[in-house]
């Protein structure tokens, strides 16, 4: 950018601040989003720009917008986590200290949210050989369907996404995919006292043996080993009864290496108990290291890296990567806050690494 762009670089970043402040102030909890939302689309239209809503998604298209040219999505999420018990300051007062706004929301993703916005209300003017368009979804924090998921069949044809997850402003060229399995070992019910019956239990122990120490044979070198860990387990109903069932969670974190519904297949193969899959959906997901957009990262000395954190990258079926002012070891943490300077150096690097 020249130095003529400057002074607009200047007051975008004030009114993003001004508007990140705003929405904390505004609960947005997952599937609360309205007000929010309502709060954000007030102020795209307040800056000329033209908006389309489904639910709580909003999302604005480069005008005129040109079949023949590629889309490139910038996309961000409103909605929040419930606030953790542990916060000092008020959640939902928007608290400047020294170069740290502290908020719910401010840091995931917020920061990312009103950034993207205003390099989309820069760049969008431009003579660009690509389209743009900017979507705030929602439900992003627990997948939901009313969130991206309802919009995609409502958006033209996007070619590549930038999310505007917390990065530190370093490209996430892949992300681990999330699989929820609920296993249940089935036994038989006895008197503990004679050892009668078939203990569920121990069908499970053997189980979860066998899940904590499996290695899956394909890493990544970005996203390293696909991850299982149980993290629930219930059984039984009083101490002199054999339990006849034994109910637990599993966790599966997969690298781009390998697709949910193989896992699934693969882990009923080898465990006893009875497995039901809650989602196959949320798949990994990973861009090409020598995609335009990543080497443009890299020319501005970037560093790629793979994100063990999900996202709404893993609904869209493009390619896409992360890329956001904050930290991800700030989200869903109390006290949580965004640097200033984090989106204004944001803004900055979004548009240079978009324009041209």
């Amino acid at each position: 950018m020249t130095e003529d762009n400057y002074p607009t670089i200047e007051i975008m970043v004030s009114e993003a601040v001004g508007l990140l402040k705003e929405l904390i102030t505004i609960p947005s909890i997952s599937r609360e989003e309205a007000k929010a939302a309502d709060k954000l689309e007030a102020f795209m239209i307040g800056k000329g720009l033209t908006t389309h809503r489904e639910g709580n998604n909003i999302w604005s298209m480069h005008e005129p917008f040109d079949n023949n040219k590629p889309t490139l999505l910038l996309n961000a999420h409103i909605d929040t986590v419930k606030p953790a018990s542990s916060w000092q300051h008020d959640p939902f007062t928007p608290a400047i200290e020294d170069d740290k706004l502290f908020g719910l929301g401010s840091n995931d993703c917020g920061g990312g949210l009103v950034s993207l916005l205003q390099a989309f209300r820069i760049l969008k003017d431009l003579n660009s050989p690509y389209n743009l368009v900017y979507l705030a979804s929602a439900e992003e924090e627990v997948s939901g369907k009313d969130g991206i998921s309802r919009v995609i069949p409502l958006l033209p044809k996007i070619d590549v996404a930038i999310v505007g997850e917390p990065t530190s402003m370093q490209p996430a060229i892949a992300e681990k995919g999330l699989m929820v399995i609920d296993a249940v070992a089935h036994g038989k019910s006895g008197h503990a006292a004679r050892n009668e019956g078939l203990n569920a239990i121990y069908i499970a122990i053997d189980d979860i043996e066998w899940i904590r120490n499996h290695k899956f044979r394909n890493k990544s070198p970005l996203l390293g080993d696909t991850k299982m860990t149980v993290t629930v387990a219930h059984a039984g109903t009083q101490h002199n009864v054999i339990p006849d069932t034994c109910e637990f969670t599993i966790d599966v974190r997969t690298n781009e290496r390998y697709r949910n519904e193989f896992l699934f297949a693969y882990l009923q193969k080898h465990l006893k108990s009875e497995l039901k899959a809650r989602s196959f959906r949320l798949s990994s997901s990973s861009i090409p290291i020598d995609h335009p957009l990543v080497q443009k990262c890299l020319e501005m000395g970037m560093k790629p890296f793979g994100s063990p954190t999900l996202s709404d990258q893993a609904l869209m079926p493009w390619l896409s990567m992360k890329l956001g002012p904050g930290n991800s070891s700030r989200s869903h943490t109390a006290e949580e806050y965004i640097c200033l300077s984090e989106i204004s150096d944001a803004i900055y690097k979004y548009v240079e690494i978009l324009r041209g």
